[in-house]
């Protein structure tokens, strides 16, 4: 008999390792408990899960002190009363799981596991196939930067198999540092394997021999997870000299950041991979060419990179199918802020933002009318109630003067200041600036006290124009998107919820 518990550090802060000892300690040596990741309904965390022959049963949230009485009223054979078949339950029916497709459901750092729910079809397909054909694949897949700029996947690796060097490198950004996003977290713990397969694959596909997951330093069980992964994946011929038999050898080093939110710009990254400060590179030239120690290097995110084997494995067609326009495929959404059912969910492009915040997310946890959203990050628009029905895909977004980022998105109700939230996004931008720009470095300082004016009532209309040129100059001029896109939330708290700058 079978009873899961997630090891996910959302799971973990809440008392599921308690919970775990506590079953373990009652039920006895007949029962395995086997420890996964989250399945993503972080309002019902500790989430215990068990197997019966109709599928999986769910409790949750189980508090340690619950667990005798929940074993005394049939917990192991799942009729105590619960949430009934966790596969049934809305928020897993609705979704359609591609890269997060093993999360929660296997033991993250089992190989026999990983093999048994499809792991590897994908590195062992992508070995039948010449580089450039597998370049061709992921590019066919439509596949772009999960990470937040949209890039397609497929056109950064053809540039970097086309580039000459003795050397080349993958790197995978998992410095995942914007508020509200949690999803690479959540697949580094939940499945591991999937990222290590995602970065071989990427290695074969444009030769190179070596690769880097950047972690950042307040994800210490991700780190823990990816190091132990590493170890069972050298001993499994996944990793290191002559991989699956095929001739081909690759390496990956686990480097964990020093907590700059800069450093989740690629440059940055690559700076600090090399030692130094992190601070922003000017561009050209770009990574593709001279990139980690000058040498041809593929930046990508870790749901980028995750979700290559699946596409690998099944083809770019069936992937291509998911989604809208220029949006293929799908994407992983992230639910936090104020709001009642917070957690992730991944479903296809094209769904939208109010679907997500009001069917998925039930709406303010506060129960009053949601009033604002903020999708992509720190550096992302809010978003007003009115626009709801604005479909989840890049260019709906970016033609509505917003971007979806990495995915997240972080509620509001009625209650919030936003002028205060105006003031925040440059107060961020003149905290986390490398300082390597003056728009970027002086111009957010001079945000904050243009708008601290603004709410103080001084020369408002004045200062508003001055405030938009401000932004002009910052979006202009900076080097990188952390003075470049500053401007975007400022600018949409101004013309959404002009009400609250006097306007």
């Amino acid at each position: 008999m079978k009873v899961y518990v997630p090891r996910d550090s959302a799971a973990r802060s809440v008392g599921a390792d308690e919970v775990a000892e506590r079953i373990a300690a009652i039920a006895g040596p007949g029962v395995e408990i086997v420890r996964t990741g989250s399945r993503g309904m972080l309002w019902l965390e500790p989430l215990v899960e068990v197997e019966t022959a109709a599928g999986r049963v769910g409790y949750g949230p189980v508090a340690p002190e619950e667990v005798d009485g929940l074993l005394a009223a049939g917990l192991l054979d799942g009729t105590a009363a619960g949430l009934g078949l966790v596969e049934e339950l809305p928020w897993m029916r609705r979704q359609q799981r591609l890269t997060f497709e093993r999360v929660g459901i296997i033991d993250p750092l089992s190989v026999d596991d990983y093999e048994l729910h499809g792991g590897m079809a994908g590195l062992r397909a992508a070995l039948t196939r010449t580089p450039a054909e597998v370049v061709e694949e992921v590019t066919a897949s439509g596949l772009r930067g999960r990470g937040g700029a949209g890039f397609p996947t497929g056109i950064k690796w053809k540039t970097v198999l086309g580039a000459v060097a003795d050397e080349k490198f993958i790197c995978c950004n998992a410095d995942e540092g914007d508020s509200g996003t949690f999803a690479d977290r959540m697949l580094m713990e939940g499945d591991p394997f999937t990222l290590i397969e995602g970065m071989v694959i990427a290695g074969y596909a444009v030769g190179a021999t070596e690769g880097y997951i950047y972690v950042r330093s307040e994800y210490p069980d991700a780190v823990a997870t990816l190091e132990a992964a590493l170890e069972l994946a050298w001993g499994n011929a996944w990793l290191g000299e002559n991989i699956l038999g095929s001739g081909y050898s690759f390496d990956i080093t686990v480097r964990v950041g020093a907590g700059a939110y800069i450093c989740g710009e690629e440059t940055s990254m690559l700076e600090s991979l090399e030692g130094k400060r992190g601070t922003v590179r000017a561009k050209p030239p770009i990574p593709a060419f001279e990139g980690l120690f000058g040498k041809p290097t593929v930046v990508n995110n870790v749901l980028s990179l995750g979700s290559v084997p699946w596409i690998m494995a099944r083809g770019a067609a069936e992937y291509a199918a998911l989604g809208v326009g220029r949006s293929r495929g799908t994407s992983v959404f992230q639910l936090g802020g104020n709001i009642a059912r917070g957690g992730i969910l991944e479903t296809a492009f094209g769904i939208t933002l109010g679907e997500l915040v009001d069917d998925f997310g039930g709406g303010a946890a506060s129960g009053r009318p949601v009033r604002a959203v903020q999708v992509g990050g720190p550096l992302g628009a809010y978003l007003p109630a009115s626009q709801f029905e604005l479909p989840m895909d890049y260019e709906a977004f970016a033609a509505a003067g917003a971007m979806l980022g990495h995915g997240g998105i972080v509620v509001f109700d009625d209650t919030v200041d936003m002028s205060a939230m105006a003031r925040f996004a440059m107060e961020f931008c003149a905290e986390e600036s490398c300082g390597k720009c003056t728009p970027c470095r002086v111009g957010a300082v001079r945000g904050v006290e243009t708008i601290d004016r603004i709410r103080a009532g001084q020369d408002r209309k004045l200062n508003l124009v001055l405030l938009d040129d401000l932004c002009d100059l910052m979006t202009d001029g900076s080097l990188c998107a952390m003075g470049g896109l500053t401007p975007m939330p400022v600018r949409s708290a101004v013309k959404h919820f002009g009400e609250d700058f006097g306007e």
